[in-house]
């Protein structure tokens, strides 16, 4: 369901060779995870370049001038939408809050190709568990790309109010984040090595991540339902996709809970119950 943090996706054995895998699929397996992780990389930092205007390619106009905004269009198209009343929300944001948000509606622009590029690779996954080049779970690992996918391709390729949503930009920087740290992990895994930072984040980053990555897919999901009742509206506003999407959005958050939870029982056997944060784990990860 959500792959994403998927943020982070349901934990997968670490792609370590098994006994008798070739060096080939050993090197092409660290090559996958090596790219992998670079891509997010690039989409995180690109995120936060564009949120942080660090390369001057991104200004917005002061909160004044906000009347004469490029981008009042889309905010006045978002509140005749009826979504979050937009502006109101921004005007209810401290000042120096008010640049980065404008930043978050426009994120798509500056990500959202990359994003769905590197996002898309990932169905090379479902492949290495067909080929047995991973031992991971084919159904977990094909529900944890198809929802990253649905996304990707049939919410925010297909509307313009969730490309233009602030929640984009959470959604983005929650999945990158998750993958730079699973994808260095199991390059870690693979060539023996376990560093014990890295293996904390692995096993902690979920707590913040899994509510902020779930909660960004969700509202994307919700703002492209019609604004009308689904019962009393008229007959045709709701179509068959409407209803499909509206139940994507309430399968979303027990879905949420059964993946937290499974993340919290695999970071207990990790680190142990009665272990502190960041102490070295009783035995390998699992």
């Amino acid at each position: 369901m959500i792959a994403q943090n998927d943020p982070p996706p349901l934990p997968q054995k670490p792609r370590k060779a098994k006994a008798g895998t070739s060096p080939l699929v050993k090197y092409y397996l660290i090559f996958y995870n090596i790219i992998s992780a670079l891509g997010w990389s690039y989409v995180l930092l690109l995120t936060l370049v564009h949120l942080f205007n660090l390369d001057s390619q991104s200004p917005v106009i002061s909160g004044s001038q906000s009347s004469t905004s490029p981008l009042t269009p889309i905010l006045s198209t978002l509140r005749r939408l009826g979504y979050a009343r937009p502006q109101n929300f921004e005007a209810r944001l401290p000042l120096f809050l008010q640049p980065l948000y404008r930043r978050a509606t426009t994120t798509y622009t500056r990500v959202g190709t990359q994003t769905a590029f590197v996002q898309t690779a990932a169905i090379l996954e479902v492949l290495h568990v067909l080929l047995g080049l991973v031992r991971s779970s084919l159904l977990t690992t094909a529900m944890q790309v198809s929802s990253r996918l649905v996304l990707v391709w049939a919410i925010t390729e297909r509307f313009d109010v969730a490309r233009t949503s602030p929640t984009y930009a959470s959604m983005v920087i929650a999945w990158s984040t998750t993958e730079v740290v699973r994808y260095c992990y199991y390059v870690c895994m693979l060539v023996g090595l376990e560093p014990r930072p890295l293996v904390w984040l692995r096993y902690t980053l979920f707590y913040a991540l899994y509510p902020i990555g779930a909660g960004s897919e969700a509202s994307l999901i919700f703002v492209t339902l019609p604004r009308s009742s689904p019962v009393s509206s008229a007959k045709g506003t709701w179509k068959l996709a409407d209803y499909g999407r509206a139940l994507l959005f309430f399968i979303w958050w027990p879905s949420l809970y059964v993946l937290f939870m499974h993340m919290v029982q695999m970071r207990r056997k990790v680190f142990g119950g009665g272990q502190t944060l960041g102490a070295k784990p009783r035995s390998k990860v699992l």
